[in-house]
């Protein structure tokens, strides 16, 4: 779960959830492919992909999952689990409880997928924080 490899940053980003697809239509169109390109997007190229149809705030959180993917070698999925958790970046992960994480995790697993297992477990969630602690130069302390 989550590599312990680097990201690839060549790894496509499509296709999108569906709730995603003007994001989706912009980004393709100015041609960003992989999650790579566009964790190194600048605001300034958000805000002209959002004049273009495509939603500001949308395009932010996509980019934020993708570094935190770059960031934390983590899959696409993992690092938007965490962004709905409210853990926007490698400093603010090196920051939680493993403990406290995982249960975070599991309940919005279960809100967001009523009825299917829990697929985040303790040592997933203690390799992430210990990456990020890593990667923010935090003590595991």
């Amino acid at each position: 779960r989550g590599g312990d490899q680097a990201l690839n940053t060549s790894t496509p980003m499509y296709p999108l959830p569906q709730h995603f697809h003007l994001e989706q239509e912009q980004l393709q169109a100015a041609g960003v492919k992989e999650w790579g390109s566009l964790a190194r997007l600048q605001d300034g190229a958000l805000r002209q992909l959002a004049r273009q149809g495509a939603s500001e705030q949308r395009l932010t959180r996509l980019r934020g999952q993708a570094r935190l993917m770059e960031a934390l070698a983590l899959e696409a999925g993992d690092a938007a689990l965490l962004l709905h958790a409210g853990i926007a970046t490698a400093t603010a992960l090196a920051e939680c409880s493993p403990e406290r994480l995982q249960v975070q995790l599991t309940r919005l697993e279960r809100a967001l997928r009523p009825g299917a297992l829990a697929r985040i477990d303790r040592d997933t969630v203690r390799g992430w924080i210990l990456r990020a602690r890593k990667a923010s130069s935090r003590s595991p302390n």
